[in-house]
């Protein structure tokens, strides 16, 4: 099982007891589905939980069954069909429209007037038409439909539920996207799925800590490599002023600084001031070590 279709199957478990919410999610699916004409109502879908939801919604919602359901205990995608046309006028009637002067389909915002109806509504077109993917790879939700004005007034219904999709096309369908965590884990709240919202929740939170190891990980290397390489232009100068002068030549302080960098040639200066004897700061040990480099021969 997908998360998408985990998230469907949280979906379904909400109860279409309600005729005016059952009509409400029917038109989200409807205008989200596969057909929604004067001469049939197709819908297909690979959820399983959906496809057993579907005929409990519709005799909810109208009072009528499918033409055509698929076979109990069918795997992949599942067929439901209504050609009749006196079904077909009843749909139509039931959303204030007239399936013969239907040219393009636009949402009949008095249907989504009750309390929940709106959220219906689109828990109805993500299920026939939406996706999410795995958050353990990406943020992505999106809700496709070949309607392109039910996608701009679906805007508008999003947008009045408190949230701000993005907007596209692919192929002749218009698309209505979120890529943020946090809006697609309030997208499910709103729509009655607590524990998917959950967890794009927890992948977000892993995901950020994982970042902010991997960005110590790296601070913490970049400055090792630091102390390295600061450590190694130190030794090559007392070397050079060795070779070139002799150690007794360099003043006590100076030469005791430089002896303990010769024996701890990876220590930091933090480490190397506290192992001085007596203990200076970090800051005096850092100033000798840089006078030693700035007296040393160049090469």
């Amino acid at each position: 099982m997908s998360f998408s279709s985990d998230a469907k199957a949280e979906l379904c478990q909400q109860r279409p007891d309600k005729k005016s919410l059952a009509l409400a999610e029917c038109y989200g699916a409807l205008l989200y589905g596969h057909s929604f004409s004067a001469r049939e109502i197709r819908l297909i879908t690979a959820s399983p939980d959906f496809a057993q939801r579907l005929p409990r919604l519709f005799k909810r919602a109208f009072s009528l069954g499918f033409d055509l359901c698929p076979e109990p205990g069918r795997n992949g995608k599942q067929r439901f069909l209504i050609q009749d046309r006196d079904k077909l006028r009843a749909i139509f009637d039931a959303f204030g429209a007239d399936p013969e002067a239907t040219l393009s389909h636009h949402i009949n915002f008095g249907v989504l007037e009750e309390e929940g109806a709106p959220e219906a509504f689109v828990r109805g077109a993500f299920l026939a038409g939406g996706s999410v993917t795995d958050p353990e790879k990406r943020f992505h939700l999106e809700l496709a439909t070949v309607h392109q004005s039910v996608s701009r007034e679906m805007h508008t219904v999003l947008l009045d539920l408190g949230f701000s999709p993005k907007e596209a096309s692919r192929g002749g369908s218009a698309l209505l996207y979120f890529k943020k965590a946090d809006a697609i884990a309030d997208f499910f709240t709103a729509l009655g799925a607590p524990v998917t919202a959950l967890g794009v929740h927890n992948a977000k939170v892993e995901k950020e800590m994982r970042n902010t190891v991997t960005r110590q990980i790296n601070c913490d290397s970049a400055n090792a490599d630091k102390t390295v390489a600061a450590a190694q232009e130190q030794l090559d100068a007392i070397r050079r002023y060795v070779r070139a002068y002799g150690l007794d030549a360099l003043p006590e302080p100076l030469r005791d600084t430089a002896l303990l960098r010769i024996a701890n040639p990876a220590a930091s200066l933090a480490d190397l001031a506290l192992l001085s004897d007596p203990p200076v700061t970090k800051s005096c040990l850092s100033h000798r070590l840089k006078k030693i480099v700035s007296i040393a021969p160049k090469k």
